[in-house]
């Protein structure tokens, strides 16, 4: 929006033509969705204390969880209004890659509203049930893979990029659509598995969400694609205002959510954000590297999997408890520690991911 107003303005003033540089409506974005999730983040979590809309603690959970009883949750909207705010000022309109995302987000956050909504304001348990939670997010994801599929301006933007090999880039054909599938529904439901303590869900989201938008910067400029042997995505560069949101919003959100913390975000964060992380993953063709700095997503996803199998087969549990937070909680580790610590891992992981990129 301000891109179009400073574009009409240069007519008149050349110094406003500054605002058509990526790399600063990247850094207006990152600091106007701080700036949102900071003054709003007061007025949202005292309405829903208001309203009463307050989180339910699992009885068979960690002890240490009990306090944290009727914290206001379903602050994962703060995130979504920044992200939304900032997006829509310092994002390229015109773009097609700023609307997809921007609706996959806000369409998951959308299921995740609807299940926190019906467990803490109806005092319905159950939530949204699980088949039609995971039918609405496939819709909504095949509805995105089919998009980028048909839409493809070129043959790069369906090729699948192998780490370390820079001659191994398949062409997939429709088995994008089913990638797209897999990556979109897979982050989210990771994301949503991994938001079970304070902080620990928003800040692996942010690195990887800053590590994404380098990804899109790299990936839709012609020269540093050619140079990196990545594929060149026309119009993927603009995402970067859309990931620097990402980051502005989750750091104000923590701001609140840092233990203990005073809101949680709730399946309307947690299912939204993961989707977010997934889409751009497969627009800027990463979804191996994504694969790779969101351990931690994978490792509390593949432990909960591990946790399923094991007791259903043998009748014996691998982990105290799942997801893996749960298991180490039990082991006697403070909660800070854990959260700290898969802190350490993601930006790990995240280097080694954005390593990959030079690595070929």
């Amino acid at each position: 929006m301000l891109l179009w107003l400073s574009e009409w303005l240069a007519q008149f003033q050349s110094g406003f033509g500054v605002v058509s540089y990526l790399t600063l409506r990247a850094i207006f974005s990152v600091t106007t969705a701080l700036l949102v999730a900071l003054v709003l983040g007061p007025v949202f979590i005292r309405k829903l204390r208001q309203y009463q809309i307050g989180q339910a603690i699992r009885e068979v959970g960690p002890k240490s969880h009990l306090s944290k009883a009727g914290t206001p949750t379903m602050g994962g909207a703060l995130i979504l209004v920044s992200i939304a705010v900032s997006t829509l000022l310092w994002g390229d309109l015109e773009n097609r890659f700023v609307w997809l995302v921007l609706l996959v987000t806000l369409a998951f956050g959308a299921i995740g509203w609807i299940d926190d909504y019906r467990k803490v304001v109806e005092k319905n348990s159950r939530g949204l049930p699980a088949r039609w939670k995971y039918f609405w997010q496939s819709v909504l994801a095949l509805i995105a893979g089919a998009y980028l599929f048909y839409s493809a301006q070129s043959p790069q933007e369906t090729q699948l990029v192998v780490p370390f090999l820079k001659d191994v880039m398949p062409q997939l054909g429709l088995l994008f659509v089913v990638l797209t599938y897999f990556v979109v529904v897979g982050s989210s439901n990771a994301v949503n598995l991994t938001d079970g303590l304070d902080g620990l869900a928003i800040m692996p989201t942010v690195m990887v969400a800053a590590a994404l938008g380098i990804c899109a910067y790299l990936a839709g400029n012609v020269n540093f694609a050619n140079y990196l042997h990545i594929p060149y995505i026309a119009g993927a560069g603009e995402l970067v205002v859309f990931c620097a949101a990402m980051v502005g919003a989750g750091i104000g959100f923590l701001w609140f959510n840092t233990y203990p913390a005073q809101v949680f975000m709730g399946d309307v964060g947690s299912l939204a954000l993961g989707a977010a992380l997934g889409i751009v993953a497969v627009i800027v063709r990463q979804e191996i590297v994504f694969f790779i700095m969101g351990g931690i997503f994978v490792a509390e996803t593949v432990s909960v999997i591990l946790q399923v199998a094991s007791f259903k087969m043998t009748g014996r549990r691998i982990f105290r408890m799942a997801p893996l937070h749960h298991h180490f909680e039990l082991k006697g580790w403070p909660e800070p520690r854990v959260i700290v610590r898969f802190w350490i891992i993601t930006i790990v992981l995240v280097l080694v991911g954005l390593a990959t990129l030079k690595i070929r």
